[in-house]
């Protein structure tokens, strides 16, 4: 009998490189990328994965990002040997940011590069992408078999509100009106496959501290970061969630379109929020269905970032050929929570509207 062909994603986000190897000299992003090709050194097994997924915050740095941090990430992506950079397909996080008074993304653009437009620095080329990318480093699509990826980045540039400032994350998260305006085209027009969306952040009140104020805790009459960093001036209300569209606030423009469209996105893969697997607050965890999409946050691959909640944990999504049903593993980094390796408490299997195929 002939075993059903498998797509197996990595997903990961937030590897704060700056942060672990100035608090702990811990390699977080090279880490990971040893234990799943080689097993860890605390007994966690290695395991196969066709492409990685990793949704923003490389950076550390509560200023806006340099090149020396960016010159760190590109070290620890080096360490890649059964895989290509290429394999990696990534999205800016709200870390990543360039500051008021920078060019636009300048950072992520350069170094990490998803479209292959600076590769004496980012390594990335584009002919070697094992599934090509049409799009900008803003938003961007690729497509496996009958699967669309829409890969939206996080655009907190600019200066406060809706950027961050000089010195904080600022995490509240955006994304452009006109990005907005090609997921919905994309969206609308593939209705015959799997669609997976991707940004930093979740989506409000779908997972685990997505919801107003849930990055925080309220002590008398102040807020307390909690899974977050406070910022008067950073539209703090919303540090958990994908706040802003084209500068509005609390726009909750993709939680409109999916309410009158349910299953317009089978999936939305997304982190921001570090945590333990076994976190709830609010009734919500880390995987949860909603308009007929499961919402799953793959964060973090830090250890010492938001020191308070952060747990170095990442996802493998395993699709397999004529099956919609999809194997979600939780893996840890470290033995913090439990043993390393595979969690079996955290493993799920969700479903998406169509079977998956490798054709088209």
């Amino acid at each position: 009998m002939d075993i059903p062909k498998t797509l197996r994603i990595w997903a990961s986000c937030c590897c704060h490189v700056g942060t672990d190897l100035r608090v702990g000299n811990r390699t977080s992003l090279a880490d990971a990328i040893q234990q799943s090709e080689k097993g860890g050194n605390e007994g966690g097994p290695p395991f196969e994965w066709d492409i990685a997924l990793h949704l923003g915050d490389f950076s550390g740095s509560q200023t806006p990002p340099d090149d020396e941090e960016g010159e760190e990430v590109i070290r620890q992506f080096s360490v890649l040997q059964k895989h290509r950079r290429e394999d990696f397909y990534c999205v800016v996080g709200n870390h990543d940011a360039s500051g008021p008074k920078e060019a636009c993304q300048w950072w992520f653009r350069k170094w990490i590069d998803p479209t292959g437009e600076h590769t004496e620095h980012s390594g990335v080329d584009p002919k070697h992408r094992p599934y090509p990318i049409e799009g900008t480093w803003d938003h961007y699509s690729f497509r496996i078999g009958n699967i669309l990826f829409l890969m939206m980045g996080d655009r907190n540039d600019g200066g406060p509100p809706i950027g961050r400032g000089e010195k904080g994350g600022y995490p509240a998260g955006a994304v452009t009106g006109e990005t907005f305006e090609w997921w919905k085209e994309m969206v609308s027009n593939h209705t015959d496959g799997i669609t997976l969306s991707a940004h930093h952040h979740m989506l409000k009140e779908t997972t685990v501290g997505s919801g107003a104020w849930e990055g925080y805790i309220r002590k008398g009459d102040k807020w307390v970061p909690h899974y977050h960093g406070y910022f008067s001036d950073g539209a703090p209300e919303g540090a958990s969630y994908l706040y802003f569209v084209d500068g509005k606030p609390d726009a909750q423009a993709f939680e409109k379109y999916l309410a009158e469209h349910p299953g317009a996105t089978d999936l939305w893969l997304g982190g921001h929020t570090h945590t333990h697997p076994d976190d709830v607050l609010n009734g919500r965890s880390h995987i949860e269905q909603k308009w007929g999409t499961t919402f799953i946050n793959v964060a973090s691959l830090s250890r010492h970032h938001a020191g308070k909640t952060t747990m170095p944990i990442s996802r493998l999504l395993t699709f397999t050929e004529g099956s919609n049903e999809v194997k979600v593993q939780c893996y840890l980094h470290t033995s913090d929570h439990a043993p390393q390796g595979w969690y079996p408490s955290a493993e799920r299997i969700i479903k998406t509207g169509k079977p998956f195929s490798f054709e088209a």
